[in-house]
């Protein structure tokens, strides 16, 4: 039997119907203290989150998202953002000016620890019995978000996650996943293992969602197709750039 860590995270799945009971705000504390503890980038802790319980924002944000309902019912809801003015702030008190912002690298990194920190929000939640989903979704309308929060230049509103308590009756089955072979590669890439995965996890995948009834479904081929043959979120770039971020190389 694995150990309880392992267990919750073998059997992690998006919740996106919730019983509308609170979360308490000591459980919530509990889960942004435990969240904070997570690794960032040369310890520069360029995150901040928003964390929003208003019913009224929650629903502009769901709007936001594109009228996600799986939003609009959380009880609470954390925006993650990349906050280089953090690091800019600490930069200017050595008199010097933070350049990080501006680079490929500056983005690559405020995504990457973005990403860590929904893992330790999720992982945190899910220890204590409430459910969550990674809503990508803000990124419809970053510029809507940034003037909602009031976000400063060096900001950016990167992904967020529901945070409730889950209703019993309508706990989702653990989706399936790419065979680990193709997704855990020994020494090199194998571009074989990785189509031969892609054609059994399209299979596997279809197989799930006839399982429940879900025959409308796509499946990953298909899915993934229909997203990536498109920028399905094309106002990204221009509001990053209104937020004041670069995407070059700075030779020192």
């Amino acid at each position: 039997m694995p150990n309880p860590v392992i267990q919750q995270m073998l059997e992690r799945r998006s919740i996106r119907n919730f019983s509308g009971a609170p979360v308490s705000d000591k459980d919530l504390q509990i889960i942004l203290s435990a969240a904070q503890q997570a690794p960032t980038s040369v310890n520069g802790e360029q995150i901040s989150l928003i964390v929003t319980r208003d019913k009224d924002t929650i629903r502009k944000i769901a709007q936001i998202a594109g009228g996600q309902p799986q939003v609009a019912a959380a009880d609470v809801f954390i925006t993650i953002l990349i906050d280089f003015n953090r690091t800019a702030n600490a930069v200017a008190m050595a008199g010097e000016k933070q350049v990080i912002d501006q680079c490929a690298e500056g983005l690559i990194v405020g995504a990457v620890d973005a990403g860590i920190m929904l893992q330790a929000l999720q992982m945190a939640a899910g220890s204590l019995g409430y459910g969550t989903t990674a809503i990508g979704g803000i990124r419809n309308n970053p510029q809507a978000l940034i003037e909602l929060f009031g976000l400063p230049a060096r900001t950016f509103p990167l992904v967020g996650t529901t945070l409730g308590v889950p209703d019993p009756d309508k706990l989702p089955r653990i989706k399936p996943r790419v065979p680990l072979e193709s997704f855990a590669l020994n020494e090199r890439y194998d571009s074989d293992k990785v189509n031969a995965g892609i054609r059994d996890y399209d299979a596997a995948l279809r197989h799930w969602w006839d399982a429940q009834g879900q025959f409308d479904m796509p499946s990953y081929i298909q899915a993934t197709t229909n997203y990536y043959k498109v920028d399905y979120f094309p106002t990204v770039g221009d509001a990053l750039q209104r937020q004041g971020f670069g995407l070059i190389d700075i030779k020192n």
